[in-house]
């Protein structure tokens, strides 16, 4: 999908522009937001977002300063945002409601550590300002949507 958009946009010089593409039952979002074609994509598609979050997370690290901190940060990052996807998917694969919402609380829980992380790299300001906030609106976001699949899953069981 992600070479499909790109071959839409080559030549092409964009500066925070956006548009959607309808491919199935999914819109994929697209932004550019430097001149360099960084790609962000929203989907309405939960898992795919939360996928997507990884990766934007993996890109963003990959920028951070190759110091103490940068890499201690990084690896931190790294791990609660990937675990926040992974979660997610052995959620998918639940047999009870209980399971289910345990595994979306372990999500939860690692979007809220990615959170904080985040919140970490934006005082001492390291990463790209732009791509940061970015991340950090998409990962409020998830945080908002995952609680309330929580919620709503409590409310049924009961």
């Amino acid at each position: 999908m992600i070479s499909q958009l790109r071959k839409l946009s080559s030549g092409i010089n964009y500066d925070d522009v956006s548009f959607s593409i309808l491919v199935g039952e999914v819109t994929y979002y697209t932004s550019y937001i430097n001149k360099e074609h960084v790609m962000t994509k929203k989907a309405f598609d939960l898992e795919e977002r939360l996928v997507s979050f990884a990766g934007d997370i993996i890109f963003f690290c990959k920028k951070l300063p190759n110091d103490y901190c940068g890499n201690y940060y990084a690896n931190q990052l790294l791990r609660s945002a990937g675990s926040s996807a992974l979660n997610f998917g052995e959620a998918q694969g639940t047999h009870t409601v209980k399971d289910k919402i345990n595994k979306l609380s372990i999500s939860l829980k690692e979007l809220k550590e990615s959170r904080v992380n985040l919140k970490i790299l934006n005082k001492v300001q390291y990463g790209n300002a732009e791509e940061r906030h970015s991340i950090l609106n998409e990962l409020e976001q998830l945080i908002k949507i995952i609680a309330t699949i929580i919620k709503n899953k409590k409310q049924n069981i009961q």
